[in-house]
Order: C-alpha cells, then structure tokens, then sequence
C-alpha cells in the first residue's frame, strides 16, 4: 500500500456555500501554523488555485477525473503533495454533481473516493435551523463509500443560531468541527466567468487571503481537523507519483546546444493554465520562457514555439490591442511556420479583432463578447495532423467562455467534437492549433513532447 500526506476534502451541497473561503482559509490557517500545504482543487477551475497558491505558497494543482481520467487523480496527487505534511482538497459543484449524463464521474464526492479522503461538508445555514440535520444526513449516507468526517457552518447569524444548529446536528453523528459568522471582508469579487483572478487584485487577493485565514482560524477546531485528515486511508497498491519525464522506452532526444524556447503567455489577461503543461514541455526538453503580452513589445529572445493559454482578453482586448510591436511579432512567428498552441482567450488573441479591436491576425477570424455562456466537458478527436497531436487523437476538453469566434472552425478545423453536439471546431494551420478547448495534457503527454520536437525542427 501506498502511503501519503494526510489530506481532507472540503465540500459542500450546492455551489455558493462558501467552499472556496473555507478551503482557502484553512490552508492557510495550516500553513501558518508551519505545516507544509498542498493545494488542490476539483475539476477544471483556474481560478480558486490561485487563491490556493497564495494561502500556501505552493502551486495549486487540479484534480479532474474527466480531462485526465479516474487512473491519474493519485498519481497527480501523490506528484503535487510530495515533501508535505497536510493536502486539503477543495471541492466542485455539490458534493455528488459531476460531469452531466456520467453519474459520479469527476464529482469531489468520486475524486474523495479515489483518494480515500475524508469530506468535511461546508454548510450554508443562513436561511435553516433543525432542517440542517436532515441536509447532513442525507449528504452523510447517500454514499457509504464516502465518509463525510464533519460539518464547518457557514454564515451563521448569531450565537443563538449557532446553537440551534449544533443542538440539531448532536444526533447526526457528524460532528460540527467549525462555524463561520457571514464576514464581508472575506468576500472576493466576482464577474462574468467567476472570481476575478489572483494575478489582478495581487494585494487585495492577499488581504483576501489572509481574512479567511483568520476567520477559519476563529471558527474552527484545527486540531480536530488536522485529526481528521490524518485518518485518510493508504492509496491504493501500485499507486506512484505522476512524472512529467518521458517513459523509459521513449526515445532519448537527439543532443543540442540549446534547448528550444517556448515562450508562454501569462499576466492578468491569460492567467488560465495548468502546472503541469510547463513541467511537461521542460521535461521534453524546452526552455519554457513566460512573457506579459500587456507589457512586453517583443516574444523571449530565440522563441522557437509560443503557447497562449486561457484567460481574460476581452477584460483587456484595449491594452491588448495597443501592444502592436507583440501582435506583429506573433504574427510573425505564426506566418514563420513555428507551433503555436492557443487555447481559449490565446484563440481570441490570435482572431482578426476582438470586439472590434485589432488582434494578431494569424487567424481570419472575429470574436466578440455575448451575454451566453458556454460551459462543459467535451470529448473531442483531433481531425487533423498538428503540431499537438496526429489525426485521430482522442482528448478529453472543457468549455468555459462568453465569447463566439466567427467562423467556429476553419479550412482544417483543430477537433471534431461529439457531445452535447457533433461539429467541427478550432483552426489548424501551419504550426498553429488554435481552439477553445481547454485540455489537459498530462492525459496525453505525447502533446508536450510533439509540440517541443516541432520547436526544434520548424
């Protein structure tokens, strides 16, 4: 058996209980007491790990069972927790709600099962008293294979109401481990695709931050938690931490003097990305280069291959536009033949204009804000040959924009999607793949390792 760090899962029965403030706190509630944290959270969110990053000082990781499938969530775990001495887990959605039309999977109550961690149910009590036995206890033995450990109280008006609560919680046989008064300080601010990113409020994320700290710290018994966390049962035989590095039978890379330049777009408009696409790309042998695309006029010297990821153009589409010298220089390396890999807002960015506003123009293509959004997981196959992945290659994606591009696909679309609808979508031309596929690439690490091979040979 395979032992690892202590852990619990934060979840809670519906969106909007308060799991985020909770989970943020108590790491790092954790990590101030000197323990080592790792961060993670369920399903695709980009967002909430930054949050996590902050509390703990360490990278926050996703653990999703539909982009990268049920066999990677403790390998990815084990890979992030490694050297810690406590994991907390935030969850998704409501405990038990997962990929539409696949039952559990890639619910936080599927991810706590393959990790055999205990669940600690975050409960909004404002508008309940006695009525929150019956919501725990159902929660509770919905699933004998999940073990909710205990309950944090959220938004408690008052001692009073406190006291009812634990008064009717007192037979459930979960016991309240925290209770959180509503603290407007705790709050962070919100817009069309969720909370606005770390990278954009930096010194209020952190006063942020440190609010839910104190007020996990105030409300909740750590000791009890931490308690909790250590009762998390061994991973199962065979389990080994995920590793970026090529498999022993893969060809070792010819010698070079210099490792190819891939230059990836970060800063507040494209903060959307996984660690582990950088730790795969350096594993196959880039030089991974980030670079501000509201800042820097010109790509990291030598840029052999540019990776645009997900993010917020259409919050800065103005300053975005403004940076002429960078739109031509990536013009430049598109037209060059060099691979470029854009998901999402790095689509947008390489479109024609954005809401009227000029943008790289590799792609002969617009894109514009609408009030509709567009969100789930996709399957999708590769349609044709790239600079990611050969004809054929089935990956698993996830959609989460209010934009349209128009056309949707081009003369060699990126991916042929089967659900909820078959269509073609995304570009494919020259070195560039260009869509709105958000995916993961530790399901398929042969992309990384392709896309570097193309950096060195185009």
């Amino acid at each position: 058996m395979v032992m690892s760090v202590p852990r619990l899962v934060i979840a809670a029965p519906s969106s909007g209980s308060g799991k985020t403030t909770v989970a943020t706190g108590l790491m790092a509630a954790f990590a101030a007491r000197g323990l080592a944290v790792s961060p993670h959270k369920v399903g695709p969110d980009y967002i909430d790990p930054g949050y996590h990053a902050l509390a703990t000082g360490r990278v926050g990781r996703n653990l999703d069972a539909y982009l990268c499938g049920p066999e990677l969530v403790a390998p990815l775990f084990l890979h992030g927790s490694r050297g810690c001495d406590l994991a907390v887990v935030e969850g998704v959605m409501g405990l038990y709600d997962g990929a539409a039309g696949e039952g559990e999977l890639a619910s936080t109550a599927h991810v706590a099962k393959l990790l055999r961690a205990p669940v600690v149910l975050v409960v909004d009590a404002s508008s309940q008293s006695r009525s929150v036995a019956a919501l725990v206890h159902g929660f509770a033995s919905w699933d004998p294979r999940v073990r909710v450990g205990g309950v944090i109280l959220n938004k408690v008006a008052s001692d009073r109401h406190e006291e009812l609560l634990r008064e009717a919680l007192d037979s459930s046989g979960v016991p309240v481990l925290g209770a959180l008064r509503r603290v407007a300080q705790v709050d962070t601010p919100s817009r069309h695709l969720g909370l606005v990113p770390v990278a954009e409020r930096q010194a209020a994320a952190v006063d942020a931050v440190q609010a839910m700290a104190a007020q996990v710290a105030q409300g909740c018994d750590l000791d009890a938690l931490e308690a909790l966390a250590r009762t998390a049962g061994a991973l199962p035989a065979g389990s080994a931490p995920w590793t970026p590095a090529p498999p022993a039978d893969h060809p070792p890379r010819p010698a070079e003097k210099r490792a190819p330049v891939v230059a990836v777009a970060g800063g507040p408009a494209f903060t959307f990305s996984y660690a582990e696409h950088t730790e795969l790309l350096t594993a196959a042998g880039a030089e991974v280069v980030p670079f501000d695309p509201l800042r820097d006029e010109r790509l990291p010297e030598g840029t052999a291959g540019l990776v645009v990821g997900g993010g917020f153009p259409e919050v800065y589409a103005a300053e975005l536009s403004a940076n002429e010298p960078l739109r031509e220089a990536v013009a430049e390396l598109a037209l060059s033949g060099a691979p470029v890999a854009a998901e999402c807002a790095g689509l947008l960015y390489l479109c024609r204009e954005l809401d009227g506003r000029p943008m790289c123009g590799v792609l002969d293509a617009t894109a514009r804000m609408t009030d509709r959004l567009t969100l789930g997981y996709r399957d999708a196959v590769a349609v044709g040959d790239s600079a990611l992945a050969p004809a054929g290659t089935r990956m698993r994606g996830h959609e989460f924009h209010r934009t349209v591009v128009e056309p949707g696909a081009g003369a060699a679309p990126a991916w042929g999607v089967r659900a909820p609808a078959r269509r073609v979508e995304g570009f494919v031309q020259q070195g560039v793949h260009a869509s709105y596929l958000h995916t993961h690439w530790a399901s398929e690490p042969g992309v990384a390792r392709r896309f570097v091979e193309r950096c060195r040979t185009s």
